[in-house]
């Protein structure tokens, strides 16, 4: 399949906008960067990442919540730790894509499909599916310093090397290291660079909930198939 047409088929883009965004480079496929709209993709086997974000066009309708550990990659291709998709016992495993990765350390909800336009829906911003994510500081913050945080954060905060600051999201402190942060949008290691904005490291990181999907009944390493009504929610 074209690459251009890929794009349009993955996303909400139409082929001209997917030019626009290859020929700005934020493109790679197989981990380099493609400005070529014409380049032939293999859907099963090539893994196409538009900012950051891998896509797929729909082979299935598989719809899987995984709870992932710490120590395993959201990759589809084996580099320094297990991927997640050893996690997940379905065939075909080469056509899943992921809806917004965690970092190795970072444990939580993970979505994954063959769907590329509704794994688009769940990760693009206009559509506004809040993500909680749960939070260990290194550094104790007192009550000042958290009402400082809370307030810049309900107000966006623009991130180093960033154009445009993050859009307002809910932070709320449960005590003086542990915090519960919403978010509406996924930037590069965003939960993170946020709090190293006021000054701060998270040593712990948990993905709660991505929409209306919790991680309800699940243990470490488990995963299973969302239903119809989850899927249609998004």
């Amino acid at each position: 399949m074209r690459l251009d047409k890929f794009l349009s088929k993955a996303t909400e883009l139409s082929r001209k906008e997917s030019k626009k965004i290859l020929h700005a480079g934020e493109v790679t496929v197989n981990d380099e960067v493609v400005k070529d709209p014409g380049l032939h993709v293999d859907v099963l086997n090539d893994e196409v990442m538009w900012v950051g974000e891998s896509l797929s066009v729909a082979t299935g309708n598989r719809y899987i919540l995984l709870y992932k550990p710490e120590g395993f990659e959201c990759t589809l291709k084996a580099k320094e730790h297990p991927i997640v998709t050893e996690l997940i016992a379905v065939p075909e495993l080469a056509s899943l894509r992921i809806a917004g990765r965690l970092d190795v350390d970072t444990t939580g909800a993970l979505l994954l499909s063959d769907d590329g336009s509704w794994l688009h829906r769940v990760t693009s911003p206009k559509h506004e599916h809040a993500k909680v994510y749960e939070l260990t500081l290194a550094d104790p913050m007192d009550s000042d310093a958290q009402a400082t945080a809370v307030k810049k954060v309900a107000e966006g905060i623009l991130l180093d090397g960033d154009y445009e600051p993050t859009k307002p999201a809910t932070l709320a402190f449960i005590d003086e290291t542990h915090a519960r942060l919403t978010l509406e949008q996924g930037k590069y290691h965003q939960v993170k660079r946020m709090m190293g904005y006021f000054g701060n490291k998270v040593v712990e990181l948990h993905r709660a909930s991505i929409g209306h999907i919790t991680l309800d009944g699940l243990e470490k390493g488990d995963s299973r198939f969302l239903s119809a009504e989850e899927v249609a929610k998004f």
